[in-house]
Formats: C-alpha cells, sequence, structure tokens
C-alpha cells in the first residue's frame, strides 16, 4: 500500500467547512456620530480630571471601611467615567440640551 504525500482531510473540503467570509453586521442607515461640541481644551482637561478623580477614588475606595461608605465610593467612580468619555468624544448631552453652542470648525476661523 503507497502512503500519499499530502495526508488527506476529508472535512477540510466538505463545504460544511469551508472558509466562510466575515460576516459583519449591516450598517445601521441615519447613525452618525453626534456633534461635537466641547473646545479641544475642554477635552483635554474632561480626560485628565476624569481620569485624576477615578484614580482618587479607586484609593478612596480601597480605604473604605463602612458599606455606605463603600457603596458612595463606587458610585463617584462611575459617575467620574463620564468625564473621560465625553472627554474623548468631544460631544456633551448636556451641553447640547442646554444650546450650548459648538465651537467653530478650524475651516470656519
Amino acid at each position: 500500500m503507497a502512503e500519499s504525500a499530502a495526508p488527506s482531510y476529508p472535512l477540510a473540503d466538505s463545504p460544511q467547512h469551508a472558509p466562510r467570509p466575515h460576516l459583519a453586521p449591516p450598517a445601521r442607515r441615519g447613525a452618525r456620530r453626534p456633534a461635537v461640541n466641547i473646545t479641544p481644551a475642554g477635552r483635554a482637561g474632561r480626560i485628565a480630571l476624569g481620569l485624576a478623580a477615578m484614580a482618587a477614588g479607586a484609593v478612596l475606595l480601597a480605604g473604605a471601611g463602612a458599606v455606605v461608605a463603600v457603596a458612595l465610593e463606587a458610585l463617584l467612580v462611575v459617575a467620574r467615567v463620564d468625564l473621560v468619555v465625553t472627554g474623548a468624544t468631544g460631544h456633551c448631552p448636556l451641553s447640547a440640551r442646554l444650546g450650548r453652542p459648538s465651537p467653530p470648525s478650524r475651516s470656519q476661523t
């Protein structure tokens, strides 16, 4: 009985195990990114302040002893994530709701 040079893999040739193209989710129509309504300096400040406040909250959380103190510190740390997110995206929903104007774009200046 002669051996073949390449081993045969029956599953690799079957249609059930054929490579599938990447199935990306369909693009949502009408979904777009909200307008930037925070200045670049404001964005950097929000990110820096949010990260510093989260670090300080984590230190305070580690030293908290009572259950109520732990719960309140955890809520404060989670609330500080808002600063980082609004700084990273450049959009603040509260500012938009209050009618604060967007900063001028570079093409307008």
